[in-house]
């Protein structure tokens, strides 16, 4: 069997297929810049060309693609969204009306000419499939894993940094561990926004797993022995180009976690919130007075880790850090373990695939406890 698994982040979108019938290593990759960045630039070209923008499509993930509309709408152009990828800027279309969007019903769209349309949407599995037969490869697979980074629709007065949190902590502590984060079609918690309107735009004929991409990169890091836990266990960071998630991983299960903004971290603050994560003591509210998630201690009495393990675009943050870091290569390839965990994922959401894209996961790996 064949999974196409694809983990959305802001600045690369990490695209593996993995053939059950082959190795891991073997597995075909494709490290491509993100949607959202794609997006961005689209807008841009036509800022600096000067024509009118028509932002349509469903929410998608911010950043570049949200700059540059607010930018096109600064600069006097004429800027359109429909209301769902209108979203992707604001949950609040009020909030985006004021930036000088004009957000407009699929039926009114139809009457303008001259616009630059551009496509909102996590998924560019047209690309993908082009850039797989670029090279003689059928784009044809069994099921499909994408992740994406979720905020959530929070309700007014709510800040999306706590509701965000809250999603982490509620999803945590139900049991299932880090591939509790993995959510079948048809099961996708209602605020979670942005995944949902993933779930929208897949393709219906294939299984469907989405997953949050923080929890899949730790996940999918943990496919690297030196970064499982041993007796004292080990912490985990996936420092992000936008977020910085970590968890402390031990035999038993997951002992706490802390969750922030990559831009608003030094090295000097990263080192200390790594620390007191590891000691039980970093508290929910330090990490939010610093423009964070948040953070969570689940197991105050775990031991110390004994090896902190670090993955990610950013992760060149904690390169020479007094904490003597690690830097993980799950199957040999940091960039893409995103899509390991993602694989794990589905194989805990489908059962009917488990035993296959276990095996071939586990050919080269230990096999792992249910972290």
């Amino acid at each position: 069997m064949k999974v196409l698994a694809i983990d959305v982040g802001t600045g690369t979108q990490d695209v593996l297929l993995l053939d059950t019938e082959g190795t891991v290593e073997n597995a075909l990759k494709l490290v491509m810049p993100s949607p959202t960045l794609t997006a961005g630039r689209r807008v841009r070209e036509a800022t600096r060309r000067g024509e009118a923008v028509l932002f349509e499509g469903t929410i998608m993930g911010g950043g570049p693609s949200a700059w540059a509309l607010r930018d096109h709408a600064l600069a006097g152009l004429p800027t359109y969204a429909t209301p769902d990828a209108a979203r992707t800027v604001d949950d609040d279309l009020d909030e985006v009306r004021e930036l000088g969007i004009r957000v407009l019903s699929q039926d009114e769209t139809r009457s303008l000419s001259g616009v630059v349309r551009v496509r909102s949407s996590d998924l560019m599995l047209g690309a993908i499939h082009a850039s797989l037969e670029a090279f003689g490869v059928e784009p044809r697979y069994d099921a499909l894993a994408v992740a994406v980074f979720d905020h959530g629709n929070a309700p007014p007065g709510v800040s999306d940094r706590k509701f965000r949190f809250d999603y982490l902590r509620r999803t945590l502590t139900s049991g299932g561990g880090l591939q509790a984060f993995a959510h079948r079609r048809g099961e996708v918690p209602e605020e979670m926004t942005r995944l949902r309107a993933l779930e929208s735009t897949a393709p219906e004929d294939v299984p469907l797993v989405l997953m949050d991409t923080g929890p899949a990169a730790v996940l999918g890091a943990l496919e690297d022995p030196a970064t499982r836990p041993d007796g004292r266990g080990s912490i985990v960071a996936n420092v992000g180009n936008f977020h910085t998630l970590a968890f402390h991983v031990t035999e038993q299960g997951i002992a706490g976690l802390f969750e922030h903004h990559t831009g608003e971290i030094t090295t000097e603050l990263m080192e200390g919130m790594l620390e007191r994560l590891g000691s039980g003591e970093i508290t929910n509210e330090e990490v939010f007075d610093s423009m964070g998630h948040g953070a969570l201690v689940t197991d105050a009495s775990a031991p110390p880790p004994s090896v902190l393990a670090v993955l990610g675009p950013q992760r060149n943050l904690l390169r020479g850090s007094r904490l003597s870091p690690y830097f993980t290569a799950p199957h040999g390839d940091q960039m893409v373990a995103g899509c390991y965990g993602l694989l794990r994922g589905l194989a805990r959401c489908l059962p009917e695939y488990a035993e296959e894209v276990s095996s071939v996961l586990d050919s080269t790996s230990v096999r792992q406890p249910e972290w």
